[in-house]
């Protein structure tokens, strides 16, 4: 059964038979606010979020390398993949997914961080406001059952990026944390250097 998370609140990750998780799948979806046009006004530009992870060593990241997005789909451990760019946010359930073999991670990183940003946001003038219904979800990557969900809710006007949660280690056990903290980045690269 899955666990409803509200901001801030961290849960032990483990199977519903009460096993380690050897692998699991973060879903992110949102959708975008309905805008109405004027007659005459510029047809407006689809939203693109992208969601990337930050694998951190020590808590800290420390390579380039060690950022999955949508220009580095996979990390070189093969252990975090990046099932591909959504650029619309359009359709239901999950828009983008990230794949963890928490089995084949290798053993210095002990998180790793779920982010989205809207892609040149400040070029478009687009901003979190203008998105709606927007969820993380940690699922059983072998089996797909949903383990947790945190559906953020809160006014995220004029924020063009997003600390949705992260997964971390914790005397031996994965855990994970909702935090839903917005900021004004503007691309992936100001985001990876909170975490340095």
């Amino acid at each position: 059964m899955s666990v409803n998370l509200q901001k801030g609140q961290k849960v032990e990750l483990r199977k519903s038979s009460g096993g380690d998780l050897r692998r699991v799948m973060v879903g992110l979806g949102w959708d975008e606010v309905k805008q109405s046009r004027g007659f005459f006004g510029p047809r407006k530009q689809d939203i693109d979020c992208d969601a990337s992870a930050i694998l951190c060593a020590g808590g800290k990241l420390v390579n380039n390398s060690d950022v999955v997005y949508f220009g580095n789909l996979r990390h070189s451990s093969g252990a975090v993949v990046h099932m591909g760019d959504n650029l619309t946010g359009a359709g239901e359930g999950d828009d983008e997914q990230i794949l963890v073999d928490l089995s084949a991670l290798p053993g210095q990183y002990d998180k790793i961080v779920f982010v989205v940003n809207i892609y040149q946001a400040m070029q478009r003038s687009q901003q979190f406001g203008m998105i709606q219904n927007a969820f993380i979800r940690i699922c059983d990557g072998e089996t797909n059952q949903e383990l947790c969900r945190y559906n953020l809710s809160e006014n995220y006007d004029g924020m063009t990026a997003m600390v949705f949660g992260e997964l971390y280690l914790y005397k031996g056990q994965w855990k994970f944390n909702a935090i839903g903290q917005a900021t004004k980045d503007n691309s992936i690269t100001d985001l990876a250097n909170r975490f340095r």
